[in-house]
């Protein structure tokens, strides 16, 4: 009989390669080192592996807002290469902010465009 796909033993094979790293050494104050090693311990990790994945997650959190940024600086540019009007440019950059707001609630105050 055969097994469902759901079933099916695939197997994975997960290849790490390494990085080139650079040693770091920062203070820490006490009490957060304290909740970092108990945040790590309920994750089951340790302490330096949580804030490789702390600096990771707001590293790409932080990467991805600077080229959101630049997306839209490139396209109010473009826009005003090809619209007469500087406040249609910034109606439509407004446009596009509001649009690209997911979950939040949109900003009214002016875009500094």
């Amino acid at each position: 009989m055969k097994k469902p796909e759901s079933e099916s033993e695939e197997k994975f094979d997960l290849i790490f390669y390494p990085r080139a790293t650079e040693r770091l050494s920062i203070a820490v104050p006490k009490e957060a080192l304290a909740s970092l090693k108990q945040v790590a311990a309920r994750r089951d990790m340790s302490v330096q592996a949580l804030l490789k994945f702390y600096i990771g997650q707001g590293l790409r959190q932080d990467i991805a807002s600077l080229f959101g940024t630049r997306v839209l600086e490139t396209t109010e540019t473009v826009l005003a290469r090809h619209l007469q009007s500087k406040e249609e440019v910034r109606s439509i950059i407004r446009e596009i902010r509001t649009e690209t707001e997911l979950g939040h609630e949109a900003s009214d105050e002016p875009s500094g465009i």
